[in-house]
């Protein structure tokens, strides 16, 4: 038998990314360990709980009541740990480290260039990994394959940090050839025209969708996309039109045509963390500098 007190936090990290992912090989591809591995971790984890863990049915595993127990305390512990190891002091100039970020477009297209610019500057030696978020970002941050989440999707529970970077509206764009592009757009127009809807997935809704359902109407839906990063070569040449967040109609510069949406709603671009990286001198460093870059693009539309 396996002494529970001979267990380290390598041991308790992989039980909870077997559990987050459901999945042997891909919390053994998460962790950058081979599979045997993780496999004979979990298993001096079973004969150290005298549980199985998890249990097979079906093509996939499934927690235990137990295992869901320990990893619920254990994932705290391991956070915990990480943040007490974290260093102190931190020198931009000469650091190494690489930070993982989990967004989307909008923060791509919007906040990542002026952060780089600031970063090549201050910082070259932080390397910042970039992955989508989608919906999963609450998932990514528990799960350690990111270390900050940047978007629109607020995370409501314990644990978890968060700092408003700021505001945007919305506007409708569309082929500049579009009849609609010369007058601004009524309620009646807007609900009555073909629309391309931005889906990100999930339970996720756009506030302008929500909106839209307060006052009891429906988007002439006629297409719907993961992302609007190609919207203008779906656009040119059709009648169809987009709702988009102000900065990203901005980005698009003239391919498309602009026009003021008539649903009044608004989206917040938040930066969220956990409290693994809370008081890591690095991290606090780097959210410093994403809020200041968030602040110069404020300063530079005014």
């Amino acid at each position: 038998m396996t002494d529970p007190f001979a267990l380290d936090f390598a041991a308790l990290r992989c039980l909870r990314m077997v559990h987050d992912l459901g999945s042997f090989s891909r919390a053994a591809e998460s962790l950058g360990i081979g599979q045997p591995s993780v496999s004979y971790t979990i298993g001096r984890l079973r004969e150290a709980f005298g549980d199985p863990l998890f249990v097979r049915q079906g093509g996939g595993i499934f927690a235990t009541e137990r295992c869901v127990e320990i990893v619920e305390t254990a994932g705290r512990m391991v956070d915990e740990f990480e943040a007490l190891a974290a260093p102190r002091l931190f020198d931009p100039g000469s650091a190494e480290l690489t930070v993982g970020i989990s967004c989307n477009f909008y923060e791509r297209v919007t906040i990542l260039p002026e952060l780089t610019r600031m970063l090549r500057r201050e910082a070259p030696g932080i390397r910042l990994n970039i992955i989508p978020s989608q919906v999963r970002g609450r998932e990514q941050l528990k799960r350690g394959e990111s270390d900050m989440l940047i978007g629109p999707i607020r995370i409501e529970e314990a644990g978890y940090y968060r700092r408003t970077l700021f505001t945007d509206d919305y506007v409708c764009i569309m082929d500049p050839a579009n009849k609609l592009s010369s007058a601004p757009l009524s309620l009646e127009e807007y609900v009555a025209a073909p629309q391309i809807v931005v889906n990100y997935g999930g339970t996720f809704r756009s506030q302008f969708l929500v909106e839209l359902e307060r006052l009891g109407l429906v988007p002439n839906t006629s297409m719907e996309v993961p992302s609007p990063a190609n919207l203008p070569d779906i656009l040119t040449g059709t009648d169809l039109i987009a709702t988009v967040p102000r900065r990203t109609a901005a980005v698009f510069g003239g391919s498309v045509a602009v026009t003021e949406c008539p649903v009044r709603a608004e989206i917040s671009i938040d930066l969220q963390w956990t409290r693994r990286t809370h008081v890591s001198a690095a991290h606090v460093w780097l959210r410093g500098r994403i809020a200041g870059a968030a602040g110069r693009i404020l300063v530079q539309e005014d």
